[in-house]
């Protein structure tokens, strides 16, 4: 029963205090002023918003920040502290009173919460009445809502938030002059590179070694320049995962920013979970979150799922009189109410829980796993090139030693071959991969939130690159979500007015009014001074609410006329709801609202303008479903309105527990009207359907709405092709799983849809081998969400359930901004090929490099710290400049691009040889013919007197040209398929950025860096030969894309010979059990040839064993020509093509075998 029927006093804020319930002061406190008026001056004063902490669960508003101070300080405070408390008495009238007590409050959140444990305290303190007027509200208007009376009860009962564990930060500001560095944070988890310490040993070594060798003057020049590129390298890998943690943070945060609608001062509002207080009145609806504790004081139906607190699986039915208590961050599943806040912040169980985790970000995502493993290998590559490189030089070197007169600078020779060992290493990790994942999903995330789409799990964000189809509601997605009744047909009539005629009496009017007012969770008020009516609630009930008072509905007053006794709420799945209420008359009615066909089936007379009845026999049945589908092809969504007057006996038998058990009565219902509710499609969605339908995406509505109204929305939308089919839930549910799968790929609208039917749906997609991204907003829709490859909650009309079971929200509920997620998903794809292989080619040139000239002259061109700037490029730079690069329109004219692709693509292979070829030839090259060809020496050349200054400045142009290599090569992998690899290079200025930044530096390391880098000063003909071997790079990187590369991936032709083995999936009612593949010889009974392989699926506990079928191989076998096999690998279209891979649940069709190709 709701709380304002019932009998006593109600707290008003207007009404003096009761001098009962003042706090008695002290006699000492005679004359000063009230603490009640102190505080809310204090209060007043406290203009400045207090910082919010945005990450913070639903019941969370961010703390203060701690003031600075010095450690001194602290600890003097704590010790004083500690004293005080030994010295300090603590007698009753010594004692400190509560805050809530000074600020006129009677009741502690501690001793409501005591109530749960003990209902009967509960009403011995006057029930949920007593506890408003302790809490001063008014459970019909809510607190009063002033800024003094919101900040007056954050002093009395604290913020909505927990303490924060300190963020781990880089800079930090000390009392705003000084700043430090936080090491502990992110340079030493850089540190933990194993290959970084043995570099870090090395330059030890190698100074130990230089300083007692050489001196101090120039003993520290090749150990101090490595160190000082340790420094660098380390520095901008740590700035940089700081910058990166920060951005995740920030995005973070934004999954905890809640709505929620409040009651204030009688008016009803939308504030921030930051902004909730004790003693707020919050609207509870299904699939929200509860954002604080609190006791129900007015709810119908409601179902709380409390298993994150008590652990309890199935939902609690929660009420008025005996379970009232609502435990923050539980979820309502089913019906709505009205809730009053008691305990927000730590005085909560959920806020005590949250103090003592944090959010867990180190989430891998499948690209990071695959780039890992990928990373591992190349990385194992390196070290062999390490090992043998190291042993090569120190054999060469123990070949030409002279033992007897053997120095300390034949030992340091050998520590210079470690360091270069190990540089390779580093030089061969790609430790770049991983942070450019990381940059790229930052980047990406950053992005996608500029373009109305929160990424809530990062593996999503790659995931929507490969989705190949998608499945949206229509209402507020497709549509814009604000509705208005354009038409009706009310008492026997159609009409196109917002008004009633005439010829309506009285009677009929307040029958009309009673179901749009009553049937409704929403809200109408009217401002004091004027004004148009403030409608709230979701759109369709905002919809109903102001046709209703359009046609001269008073809401207050119909409301204040009738007891309602019963509501049965809306869901997906009944498509319908009512409530039961009695008028002052004493008489009981019983009121409908919901889907025009479902309720009308519903009904068996129809209600007339003078009041009486007639029977809805046949023809008006027929007559009323044509308006229906008239309505419905206008693409309106349609609502019926019915009624029933119970008899005393029904009234009777209409208890609160039958109610519950059965429902109200459904049968027997006067129809009252019908309406057409227009929702306008949104701008650009038929856009955004053709660029998906264009990149390979098949797009289908699935909606509650009427089939009419779902295909006209889709014919407007461009969803429902000429070849597609639109089908209702009620059909689709009863095929078998055979049948489904052939329908499914012409359906383009699926119509009346209940969420089962949405699951399965998503399941079979799934199952035929379908990247599915689905969209949903309600509680029901949780399940396709959590089962599809990508769920997409809409974060407006969407339940805080569906949000906690999405992968990403979509913040304007806009269709065009799941095609911007699918476009940013597919850059982040190509933009980590893009880093691969410039990667790739860095590594693979330096290798070998180092490799050759080590083997051919015992010498390594590339020092150690030459080495590591080239690392510095690779990995931090390389992966700026590459991973940041924005999406193009063209990715959207390619297929979603599958899972298993591999990382470097054919194209990719191609480019990376040909950059590696001539970039090593070049460096070759220059190192064995250098002085002849540059005429570094003349004539007079003396080996022992200019030799070691000829060979610096060699290395010296070596090393410079192999960086400008990099350089322009870097441009070229901007676009490693198109001629044009400068087409929107002025649109990314990190990338201009990081190549002026990248230029400059290797100047100053050239000219300035000497003996730390081993180089020497290049004269300007010098500097111009090493950019332009850099830049012809790039005609010939152009020159080597003209080379045609086949479409299966190269591997697949080094292992042709391989038979091809098949994967059958068995499953029982679409679920798959388990499979195993292998050769396990002959059935019992059953003779199969010899090496047969064998399917073994546990089906209901029982394993079946199925021999697997063998088809002849698509590829030419070994015994055919080698030219015919090199003409297939590179030319495949020469020939029908093989089968493409089999979608799962599905037997394999045989391929076609080679000998009929020819």
């Amino acid at each position: 029963m709701p709380l304002q029927k019932t009998e006593g006093p109600v707290y008003n804020p207007n009404a003096k205090k009761d001098p009962s319930q003042q706090v008695q002061k002290d006699p000492s406190q005679q004359g000063q002023r009230d603490p009640y008026d102190v505080l809310a001056k204090k209060a007043l004063q406290k203009s400045a918003q207090l910082p919010v902490r945005s990450d913070a669960p639903p019941n969370a508003i961010d703390p203060k920040k701690e003031t600075k101070m010095d450690v001194k300080d602290k600890k003097s405070k704590r010790v004083d502290s500690k004293v005080s408390s030994k010295k300090k008495k603590t007698g009753p009238e010594e004692r400190a009173v509560p805050p809530w007590s000074l600020a006129g409050f009677t009741i502690s959140p501690e001793e409501i919460a005591r109530f749960e444990s003990n209902p009967e305290s509960l009403k011995a303190f006057g029930g949920i009445k007593g506890v408003a007027n302790s809490l001063r509200v008014d459970p019909a208007k809510g607190i009063e809502g002033s800024p003094a009376d919101i900040n007056l009860r954050k002093d009395a009962f604290g913020p909505n938030t927990y303490p924060v564990k300190k963020a781990k930060i880089f800079l930090e500001k000390e009392c705003g002059v000084t700043y430090y560095v936080r090491m502990k944070a992110y340079v030493l988890e850089t540190f933990r590179d194993e290959t970084l310490l043995i570099l870090v040993c090395c330059a030890i070594v190698s100074l130990v070694v230089g300083l007692t060798t050489e001196g101090l003057a120039t003993g520290w020049y090749d150990g101090g320049g490595i160190s000082f590129a340790i420094v660098l390298v380390v520095m901008v890998s740590s700035v940089s995962d700081y910058q990166q943690a920060q951005q995740f943070r920030q995005l973070s945060a934004q999954k905890r920013k809640i709505l929620i609608n409040v009651t204030r001062g009688s008016r009803r509002m939308k504030v921030s979970i930051f902004d909730l207080v004790v003693g707020d009145i919050v609207q509870l609806n299904i699939g929200d979150q509860i954002p604080a504790d609190g006791l129900l004081i007015e709810g119908h139906s409601m179902l709380v799922d409390e298993s994150s607190m008590t652990g309890e699986s199935e939902p609690m039915a929660k009420d008025e009189e005996e379970r009232p208590f609502m435990l923050s961050g539980c979820k309502v599943m089913d019906g709505f109410g009205d809730m009053m806040v008691t305990a927000v912040g730590m005085a909560t169980e959920w806020g005590k829980l949250m103090a003592t985790i944090s959010e867990d970000n180190d989430e891998l995502t499948p690209l990071q796993e695959r780039l890992n493993s990928l990373a591992t290998t190349v990385g194992k590559v390196g070290v062999s090139f390490a090992v043998v490189v190291f042993i090569v030089l120190v054999c060469r070197f123990l070949a030409v030693v002279d033992f007897k007169n053997f120095s300390g600078s034949d030992g340091k020779q050998f520590v210079d071959y470690f360091a270069i060992a190990v540089t390779i290493v580093v030089v061969a990790v790609p430790e770049g991969l991983p942070l450019a994942v990381t940059l790229t999903l930052a980047y990406s995330m950053a992005k996608m939130m500029d373009d109305r789409a929160l990424v809530r799990h990062l593996s999503a964000c790659e995931t929507m690159g490969s989705a190949t189809a998608i499945c949206s509601d229509k209402t507020g997605t497709l549509t814009m979500n604000l509705m208005t009744v354009v038409t009706n047909w009310i008492c026997g009539q159609l009409r196109t007015s917002t008004s009633i005629d005439q010829e309506v009496n009285t009677q009929v009017t307040e029958i009309i009014f009673q179901s749009v007012c009553l049937n409704s969770n929403g809200n109408v008020f009217f401002p004091k001074g004027g004004g148009p009516p403030e409608v709230s609630g979701s759109p369709t009930e905002q919809a109903v609410l102001s046709w209703g008072v359009k046609l001269g509905a008073k809401f207050d007053e119909v409301k204040k006329s009738c007891t309602v006794k019963g509501v049965e709420t809306f869901n997906s799945t009944k498509k319908k709801m009512g409530v039961c209420f009695s008028t002052q008359e004493g008489k009981t009615y019983v009121h409908w609202k919901g889907a025009a066909e479902i309720v009308l089936d519903f009904c068996s007379k129809i209600l007339q303008p003078d009041g009486t009845m007639i029977p809805l026999d046949p023809e008006k049945m027929v007559e009323l479903k044509l308006i229906i589908s008239s309505f419905a092809n206008s693409a309106l969504r349609t609502l019926c309105f019915a009624y029933k007057e119970l008899t005393s006996e029904e009234v009777a038998g209409l208890t609160p527990e039958r109610i519950k058990e059965n429902g109200l009565p459904e049968g027997d219902l006067t129809c009252i009207a019908i309406v057409g509710i227009k929702d306008p499609c949104r701008p650009g969605v038929p856009e955004a359907v053709a660029r998906c339908q264009a990149a390979g995406i098949k797009v289908r509505m699935v909606t509650g709405d009427n089939i009419h109204t779902a295909k006209a929305i889709a014919i407007e939308c461009g969803i429902l092709t000429p070849n597609g089919i639109a089908v209702e839930g009620k059909d689709f549910r009863v095929m078998t799983v055979e049948e489904q799968c052939e329908l499914l790929p012409n359906v383009d609208v699926m119509a009346r849809s209940s969420p089962t039917d949405k699951h399965t749906l998503v399941k079979r997609l799934l199952e035929m081998g379908e990247i599915v991204a689905v969209t949903g907003d309600g509680t029901n829709d949780a399940p396709a969400l959590h089962e599809a490859s990508i769920g997409l909650a809409m974060g407006i009309a969407g339940t805080e359930v569906a949000k906690e079971s999405s992968d990403i929200i979509i913040l304007d509920d806009n269709f065009a901004s799941i095609v911007k997620v699918v476009r940013w998903g597919r850059s982040i794809y190509v933009n980590i090929q893009k880093f691969i292989q410039f990667q790739t080619t860095v590594n693979g040139v330096a290798l070998l490099l180092n490799f050759i000239t080590a083997l051919a002259s015992g010498e390594a061109p590339l020092t150690a710290v030459q080495l590591l700037w080239v690392n510095l490029i690779m990995d931090t730079l390389g992966a700026l400049a590459l991973a940041t690069e924005p999406p193009t329109e063209i990715l959207m004219q390619r297929p979603p691009i599958p899972s298993t692709t591999p990382l470097i693509t054919n194209v990719m292979w191609r480019n990376i040889v040909g950059q590696t070829l001539y970039q090593l030839s070049m460096l070759l090259v220059l190192h064995f013919k250098g002085y002849e060809i540059l005429g570094l020496h003349d004539e007079t050349w003396n080996p022992v007197t200019e030799k070691t200054e000829r060979e610096e400045e060699l290395q010296t142009i070596i090393f410079n040209a192999f960086v400008f290599c990099q350089i322009f090569n870097e441009i070229n992998a901007r676009k490693p398929d198109a001629m044009n690899v400068f087409e929107g290079l002025y649109n990314n200025h990190l990338f201009l950025y990081v190549t002026l930044f990248t230029c400059i530096m290797q100047a100053l390391i050239v000219e300035f860096a000497g003996d730390f880098a081993s180089t020497v000063g290049l004269n300007w003909q010098m500097w111009i030969l090493c950019v332009c071997l850099g830049l012809l790079s790039m005609p010939f990187a152009a020159a080597v894309k003209l080379i045609p590369v086949p479409d299966e991936p190269f591997h697949t032709y080094l292992f042709f010979w391989r038979a091809q083995e098949h994967h059958i999936v068995l499953s029982e009612g679409g679920a798959i059990t388990a499979v195993l593949v292998g050769q396990k010889g002959n059935d019992e009974g059953v003779q199969y040839p010899e090496g047969t392989k064998f399917l073994e699926a546990v089906i209901g506990g029982e394993t079946v064993r199925v021999p697997m079928p063998t088809y002849p191989s698509p590829y030419p076998p070994p015994t055919e020509p080698f030219f015919s096999r090199l003409r297939y690998a590179f030319f495949p279209n020469t020939h029908a093509k093989a089968p493409s891979a089999t979608r799962a649940a599905q037997v394999p069709k045989p391929g076609v075998a080679w000998s009929d190709k020819k």
